[in-house]
């Protein structure tokens, strides 16, 4: 085996390692999407048989946005209700 073949083999075992850490990385990322995904599916469908429901974080943030900005519209309100 000739110097330029074992540097052509330690490249090729370079890229090989760098696509098996992106793989397992990009393989844990799926994971944990689809573990987040499937748990609240789950914790909605238990909650929803106790009476209960659910809103995903997402929503969450949406409303406590709309709250703020309805909370802030209250002062307002009840001035010009009061002139």
């Amino acid at each position: 085996m000739s110097i330029y073949e074992i540097v052509d083999l330690h490249k090729r075992v370079e890229r090989y390692e760098a696509a098996v850490n992106e793989l397992r990385a990009a393989h844990q990322d799926v994971r944990e999407l689809l573990h987040d995904n499937v748990l609240f599916d789950r914790f909605q469908q238990l909650g929803a048989e106790l009476g209960f429901t659910a809103v995903r974080q997402q929503g969450q943030a949406q409303a406590q946005r709309d709250l703020a900005a309805l909370t802030n519209q209250v002062p307002e309100m009840s001035d010009s209700w009061s002139s």
